[in-house]
């Protein structure tokens, strides 16, 4: 098996729009290995989000081929996507997406229980993936109990919990000020430099700054790619 944990080869994504093709992704082709963390940046309606639901098997592209370790996402039942998405992949969606009646431990420690992981087992390591983006002191409390940042935090525990190979997050730092949005950062870098491959949708230049690379989209196609910790600012027309 080779390092390439993503590959998009030639992926497009069209919504109808009354009589129109609206083209969310065009064409759009890239690797990202273990150990790598590349950086999506754009104008608002670019497809950032699109290309991260179609990375993480939440939405199938209209043409071209997503693979994950080099199983093509396309190929996979429903139950086979589904398992695929529990165990390997990670996702911090824009929503957060945490559920109300369980609290911050169980929240964290739900994927792992529905891979078959026991109650105690995966409640151990609910609570060490929460001390790791400095929320342990919340483990019991319910999402409505905690601040926006905070529940950013824990659907950033529950993200990374488990042996997730690819990490993929959506504007992750949203909520959060920017010293504990570096703080975040630092502990997704941390992930991927233990091996795994992550992608980070991002408006912030400083947030990119943390990546090997940062790939460019606009009007759905990919537009430039820069290497590591340049400054970028220059390349995003003003438009972020």
């Amino acid at each position: 098996m080779s390092d390439i944990v993503l590959r998009f080869a030639n992926v497009s994504r069209t919504f109808r729009s009354g009589d129109d093709d609206v083209w969310a992704l065009d064409e759009v082709s890239f690797e990202v290995h273990a150990g790598e963390l590349v950086a999506i940046m754009g104008p608002s309606g670019s497809g950032k989000s699109t290309l991260l639901a179609i990375a993480g098997g939440l939405d199938l592209p209209t043409s071209g081929v997503v693979s994950v370790e080099d199983v093509a996402l396309g190929s996979l039942t429903a139950t086979e996507l589904a398992r695929l998405r529990r165990d390997r992949i990670g996702y911090v969606f824009q929503n957060l997406n945490l559920i109300a009646d369980l609290t911050a431990a169980e929240n964290v420690a739900l994927p792992r229980e529905l891979a078959g992981l026991s109650v105690r087992a995966a409640r151990r390591e609910a609570l060490a993936a929460l001390a790791e983006v400095g929320v342990g002191h919340l483990a019991r409390r319910f999402p409505d109990q905690m601040s926006g940042g905070q529940q950013q935090r824990v659907a950033i525990a529950r993200a990374l919990i488990g042996d997730r190979r690819l990490v993929l997050a959506d504007e992750p730092t949203g909520a959060l000020d920017s010293r504990t949005g570096e703080a975040v950062l630092e502990v997704l870098r941390g992930r991927v430099d233990a091996g795994a491959a992550g992608v980070l949708v991002t408006h912030e230049p400083r947030y990119a700054g943390w990546a090997d690379r940062t790939i460019f989209l606009r009007d759905g196609r990919l537009t430039d790619t820069t290497g590591p910790r340049v400054p970028v600012e220059h390349l995003l027309g003003g438009s972020s």
